[in-house]
């Protein structure tokens, strides 16, 4: 049997998943077509909404009237990250795409979730590939650009690893959060 890393991610309890929106994650489209990636709705599914791994908030689709959502909050860091990366290119900032990236990539990159070291992690929407899923890229701090994989399964091994360096192991990878009202 072939492991998921998805489904395999011990929870600190029952997953918070009362204030999601199942219609929103299952029918939301792309401007090209396609759906949110298989990978981050079993993700979704499995682990609702919590914190990850220590550190790491992956944004859900969210009911009305219900903070943290990926189409508010996600929407929100995106557009902020997207104006530093055009300041970062004008200025002339070359490292901000290094060691991964380029500047024409800031541009189709969207957060779908956010560290509380101020670092994201984002789909390249225009990297779909034939299963739908989309590459995964991780900006540290806003100044660098690193490819983790080509879906959500790809990289949760290396954002794992790279939280269990910083913060150590843990015996859960998610922790539950309360559902929070606007």
């Amino acid at each position: 049997m072939i492991s998921d890393p998805v489904t395999e991610l011990r929870l600190a309890g029952a997953p918070t998943v009362e204030h999601i929106d199942f219609e929103v994650l299952d029918g939301f489209r792309f401007p090209d077509g396609g759906g949110l990636p298989d990978s981050y709705r079993a993700f979704v599914r499995h682990a609702g909404w919590g914190r990850a791994f220590g550190l790491w908030l992956v944004y859900p689709p969210v009911l009305p009237g219900y903070a943290d959502g990926l189409h508010g909050r996600g929407e929100r860091l995106t557009e902020r990250f997207r104006a530093s990366y055009r300041e970062g290119e004008a200025e002339g900032f070359d490292w901000m795409t290094e060691p991964d990236g380029h500047w024409s990539l800031a541009a189709t990159l969207e957060v779908f979730a956010w560290s509380e070291n101020g670092d994201a992690l984002l789909w390249n929407t225009a990297s779909r590939d034939a299963n739908g899923e989309l590459a995964v890229w991780e900006s540290r701090g806003g100044g660098s650009l690193h490819h983790l994989g080509a879906g959500l399964r790809q990289a949760l091994p290396l954002v794992r690893a790279r939280s269990e360096h910083s913060s150590g192991p843990r015996p859960f990878a998610v922790e539950p959060l309360p559902a929070v009202r606007l």
